[in-house]
């Protein structure tokens, strides 16, 4: 995936995240780093919520397992997101999604997206994980009153699925949540929470590990051979021959590795920044009341959580190069965006910024299964920025797929999504989307 600078793959590097100031404080799995040749059923490449996740479901069935990561356990987005752990995972709304994949397909693909959150639930309580979680519920905030339209729409289908989701005018909305200068009213979704997601992906790590599965971090696949019925990935000191292989990089999918896959990923750089602590006469005066994540409704999303510590964590997109110096840009408009929406906190302090990919297919729905030309190939990508709880939730349908054993799929998740025309202009068509979407995000 060469489309954006060469830094955004420096997997011997450390994020300046947030989160990452506490991995040496967590639970951390051993992970050596693969240094000689070795065997498996399954071979796993990515070690973040989906790989792991694939990693821990298989081995608790007895399968042997080794995940391969280019970096340290949790370097992609699993180690370095913002930790909303809630309904998401595709760019179409409820009322597109029943237009293109009808009432059935739809109510079926929320209700993995209901299924997903509860299965981080359930890991962290029967491996003992923390989560440090913060919820329950998640909020959605109308930058305009025609987007309550489709919140709306997302409530009704949730209703239908017993999730008692309800939209609220811009008064409650306040009154529960925070005052906004560009808010509508909102949806409030129960089911949700925010998280520490490095926490989440390296006790996802430990568990795996405990179960039997091999992890080796600071160990990229720069070869995949096929030997037979067998598939071989090669690192630079090491190999693993397995009879099966999942691929589970998302955002940083290794297109030269799987010529099957190329050009169906659209890497989206996301940003994040925390203030520091933010005193209580200045959540006053923005009438801050919750700790539930949070995000509008602009195609140029700003997304927020007020940590445990009273951080408040702002993300955003924007950035179509991965050049140094736009990450220090993207940190000034975020910056910039945080004090227009909270006027309360202008002059406040950034402690950390950081980026990374978010990835997003042409169809604008993940893509979850196995290679038409190879069924001991499995995927999955495409959670358009809400991979917390999908992504585990596709790991665990990846262990069974690979295994040969009955996994129904909603539709919207089936199949290779279309290539991209001209893949190597798809950083174009990123820049045309954002520049329609900041126009959309103001037209009344």
């Amino acid at each position: 995936m060469g489309l954006y600078h060469p830094s955004t793959r420096n997997w011997d590097s450390r994020v300046d995240s947030l989160w990452e100031v506490d991995r040496t404080r967590l639970p951390t799995p051993a992970s050596p780093a693969l240094c000689s040749g070795e065997t498996a059923d399954v071979a796993i490449i990515g070690a973040g919520y989906c790989g792991l996740s694939a990693a821990l479901h298989l081995a608790r069935k007895g399968v042997c397992v080794r995940v391969v990561e280019a970096g340290d356990i949790g370097w992609g987005a699993s180690g370095r997101n913002g930790g909303f752990c809630s309904i998401g995972a595709s760019f179409l709304g409820a009322s597109e999604l029943r237009n293109i994949y009808g009432e059935n397909a739809t109510q079926d693909f929320y209700r993995s997206l209901v299924e997903s959150v509860h299965l981080v639930e359930d890991l962290a309580r029967e491996e003992g994980i923390s989560l440090q979680a913060q919820g329950p519920g998640v909020w959605t905030f109308a930058h305009k009153c025609s987007r309550l339209k489709e919140l709306e729409a997302q409530a009704a289908v949730l209703n239908t699925l017993g999730v008692a989701a309800r939209v609220v005018p811009a008064h409650a909305f306040e009154q529960e949540a925070f005052r906004c200068s560009e808010q509508h009213g909102a949806l409030f979704e129960p089911v949700g929470f925010g998280l520490h997601p490095l926490a989440f992906c390296l006790g996802l790590a430990v568990a795996a590990e405990k179960r039997g599965a091999i992890l080796h971090s600071r160990s990229r696949v720069i070869a995949w051979d096929k030997e037979g019925s067998h598939h071989r990935l090669r690192t630079d000191h090491g190999s693993v021959r397995a009879k099966r292989v999942i691929v589970a990089a998302n955002g940083w999918l290794p297109e030269d590795l799987v010529p099957e896959l190329a050009g169906r990923v659209l890497p989206i750089m996301s940003n994040i920044t925390t203030t520091v602590p933010l005193s209580n006469e200045v959540l006053t005066a923005q009438a801050w009341t919750t700790r539930l994540p949070a995000a509008n409704t602009r195609a140029h999303l700003a997304y927020l959580r007020m940590l445990p510590d009273q951080r408040l964590l702002f993300g955003g997109r924007g950035d179509t190069t991965g050049w140094p110096s736009a990450a220090v840009a993207m940190q000034r408009l975020l910056e910039r965006r945080r004090t227009q929406m909270f006027p309360a906190l202008a002059g406040v302090s950034t402690s950390h910024s950081w980026r990374g990919f978010i990835s997003a297919t042409r169809r604008l729905t993940p893509a979850v299964g196995t290679l038409p030309s190879d069924q001991s190939v499995g995927y999955a990508f495409g959670c358009h920025g809400n991979g917390v709880a999908f992504m585990t939730w596709a790991g665990r349908a990846l262990a069974s797929l690979i295994m040969g054993e009955d996994c129904a799929l909603p539709s919207p998740l089936q199949g290779l999504p279309p290539r991209f025309p001209l893949p190597q202009l798809r950083l174009w068509y990123l820049r045309a989307m954002l520049l329609k979407s900041r126009v959309d995000d103001e037209r009344d």
